[in-house]
């Protein structure tokens, strides 16, 4: 037993609980935990019950807000290692045993792989640019566009026409809105968002949640 009965039954918010395995490191605990009684538990009277626990289990992470305990500070760190950490092993994955175990994970493994999907949705950003040559093509126009905004800018001295200068902004922003409609960028970044959103939904749901920091080989032996 990690944690020993409280002999006071006293209750702690569940918010302050959480934060408390994670910051101690006993998350991937009580996440072993329900695995392991979720498989010792007497088996459904039907494989039907079964495989519909299964199915509204699945369904439940679509109704998750994986984002709702990320900050800015969760970009902040190291990216995790791709291999061992965020790829692992086969063994490292897990069909969640209930919409609160999967809950638990994926709020969780959101937090410590964040750089990692970061990056995964801007290589699908751009394998659908690579695919939609015409959203890049808009999207490089626009940038282009801008850069010569920013150049004839100090070139010409606009920033002591401002009137003249905020005509032009708004000239080159309705130019902009209408080369990106045109191109298609709007749909490339949809279909990478979507790509994205159920990469993040999937991974972190099924990935077991692991120690942050391994103990030495040389502990507890």
């Amino acid at each position: 037993m990690v944690f020993s009965s409280n002999p006071l039954s006293l209750s702690v918010p569940e918010p302050a609980f959480e934060s408390w395995l994670r910051d101690t490191g006993y998350l991937e605990v009580l996440d072993h935990r329900t695995s392991s009684a979720a498989a010792v538990s007497p088996a459904p009277s039907s494989s039907g019950s079964g495989l519909l626990s299964r199915l509204l289990t699945f369904l439940s992470l679509f109704t998750l807000n994986p984002f709702a305990k990320l900050t800015a500070d969760d970009f902040a760190g190291d990216t995790p290692s791709w291999s061992r950490s965020f790829f692992a092993f086969s063994h490292s994955y897990s069909f969640p045993s209930s919409p609160s175990q999967a809950r638990l994970r994926l709020q969780e493994n959101v937090k410590r792989y964040a750089r990692n999907y970061a990056y995964l949705f801007i290589l699908f950003f751009a394998c659908t640019l690579y695919k939609m040559p015409v959203a890049l093509v808009g999207l490089i126009l626009c940038l282009a566009l801008w850069d010569f905004f920013k150049f004839c800018s100090h070139r010409w001295g606009l920033e002591q026409y401002p009137l003249t200068r905020q005509c032009l902004v708004r000239v080159a922003q309705c130019a902009t809105a209408v080369i990106l409609i045109f191109s298609n960028v709007q749909m490339a970044l949809f279909c990478a968002i979507c790509v994205s959103y159920a990469g993040v939904i999937l991974h972190a749901a099924f990935r077991k949640l692991t120690p942050v920091k391994q103990p030495s080989v040389g502990r507890g032996r």
